[in-house]
């Protein structure tokens, strides 16, 4: 209308700020009906399986964070906030199991087309005995379906990069980069030694052990400006004596480089949408990466080529015992491999399958369960499917094969495809929560936190016409 009327006028206009009560009441209808549009889409998932973390916002409340990822007949994937349960409470895994139950049953869920559950691997969510993810499995069960359960696959990364403490390491940097920007004045006086010297970077990072990325990044910085470093100390009459340790900087550079291929990898298993056999083939990865590195720092003449900054230390201190410290490395990244071993058996234990699903042209028949053998022979010998599975997408390849003739293995890839790998989005939304319900928002009521982290999250279009039709009037008096 001003655009009509008084098109000079339209800045004026939209610099009116609408009233509290109208954004609030906004906000809930945006959401209500993106809730609507979640239910009916979960009408017709085939299978859909849930991600459920748990976080204490700033006014202690416990917040349960449920996901739901679901697959439809036509192989169309979705990837949603199904609710935030607040838990006014205990947190045990029978409470999370009765939260989470309410939500499926309120959403008119199915339980038998529950394929599977993941979370961060607290005693309250994978608990063998009362755990959640056991109490919703056995649910399933009971309801004549199965479910899997998993462990979110990027803290189990993060579980086995702290598997390499190196405290005495990690301690000193620590305590070094504390004491140069505890103080507003040191901090101050050692940028502006770096600027004036003309540094590659103009600051330390601080290390915070929730940050996923931070040891990595951290360690990389202060390696970086070690010798700046070790001359600002010695101003301060403060020298650091490690750095002119030969094999404590060994340790260092060993250190910096281990911790940025685990971070390179943790970089590559988060994001949205990604199945669980795209990050399995990133661990696989990475497991055979290990296997390397190991071989080359185990022989005679160790070669650290993926090791640049222990090479650079190498190069700069030419004495024997550094050479000494090479078994040890090898005998470290052994271990380290051991521990990505044990803490990924779940997604192990379902390696056929993702293997199957992934690469149904290269798996034998006789090793695929029996209600897939024909369907699989009849696959493997058709030219023009295999051409297309090289050309298209996995999504796109299951998603025109015919529904008639392989039934099965559509109905295998559906399982396969709605499986959450990670709770990333969980971590995401969380974030997400802490921005909104912040210091000066502490009493932001749960339910307006739930609508503004639904429409915060959803790939959903909120429905205009369905919520004007809906209403009575259009602008109601406060």
């Amino acid at each position: 209308m001003v655009e009509n009327i008084c098109p000079e006028k339209k800045q004026e206009f939209a610099n009116i700020c609408l009233a509290r009560n109208t954004v609030a009441r906004r906000i809930e209808d945006i959401s209500s009906d993106i809730k609507r549009q979640l239910m009916s889409k979960g009408e017709v998932f085939d299978f859909f399986s849930i991600a459920c973390d748990e976080s204490t916002d700033l006014s202690d409340t416990a917040q349960l964070l449920i996901f739901l990822r679901g697959v439809d007949d036509e192989i169309n994937v979705t990837e949603e906030l199904l609710d935030l349960q607040s838990l006014k409470d205990q947190t045990r895994g029978k409470d999370l199991f009765v939260a989470v139950s309410s939500v499926i049953d309120d959403m008119k869920l199915p339980w038998n087309k529950v394929s599977g559950i993941i979370t961060d691997g607290a005693p309250a969510m994978a608990g063998e005995r009362s755990g959640l993810s056991t109490l919703i499995c056995n649910k399933v069960i009971e309801e004549g379906g199965e479910a899997i359960k998993l462990h979110c696959i990027i803290h189990q990364q993060v579980l086995c990069a702290k598997y390499l403490k190196y405290d005495h390491v990690m301690k000193p940097v620590v305590k070094t980069i504390n004491f140069i920007r505890a103080k507003a004045l040191y901090h101050r006086q050692f940028k502006q030694f770096l600027l004036d010297i003309h540094a590659e970077y103009e600051d330390v990072l601080y290390h915070n052990d929730v940050r996923w990325l931070s040891r990595g990044s951290a360690l990389q910085r202060f390696n970086s400006l070690r010798k700046e470093i070790k001359e600002f100390l010695e101003t301060k009459g403060q020298p650091m004596r490690e750095l002119s340790d030969p094999i404590w900087l060994a340790d260092l550079g060993f250190l910096v480089d281990i911790t940025s291929h685990l971070n390179v990898l943790n970089t590559s298993l988060q994001g949205k949408d990604a199945a669980v056999n795209q990050l399995y083939s990133h661990l696989k990865a990475f497991g055979r990466k290990l296997q390397l590195f190991q071989r080359h720092l185990s022989q005679t003449q160790a070669n650290t080529i993926h090791f640049p900054a222990l090479q650079e230390i190498m190069n700069s201190f030419s004495q024997d015992n550094i050479s000494v410290q090479m078994s040890r490395y090898a005998a470290d990244i052994a271990s380290l491999a051991e521990e990505f071993k044990r803490r990924f058996q779940d997604f192990a234990a379902i390696e056929k399958e993702i293997s199957l699903f992934s690469s149904p042209f290269s798996v034998d028949p006789d090793d695929a369960p029996e209600q897939l053998q024909l369907e699989l022979i009849e696959l493997q010998c058709d030219s023009e499917l295999r051409s297309r599975y090289q050309q298209l997408s996995l999504v796109n390849f299951y998603r025109q094969l015919d529904k008639g003739r392989f039934q099965e293995i559509r109905t295998q890839a559906k399982k396969m495809l709605s499986l959450f790998g990670s709770t990333y989005l969980c971590e995401k939304t969380f974030s997400a929560m802490n921005f909104n319900k912040n210091r000066v928002r502490t009493r932001l009521r749960d339910s307006h936190l739930r609508d503004i982290l639904r429409i915060k999250t959803t790939a959903f279009v909120p429905d205009q016409d369905c919520l004007l039709e809906h209403r009575s009037q259009f602008h109601p008096s406060h």
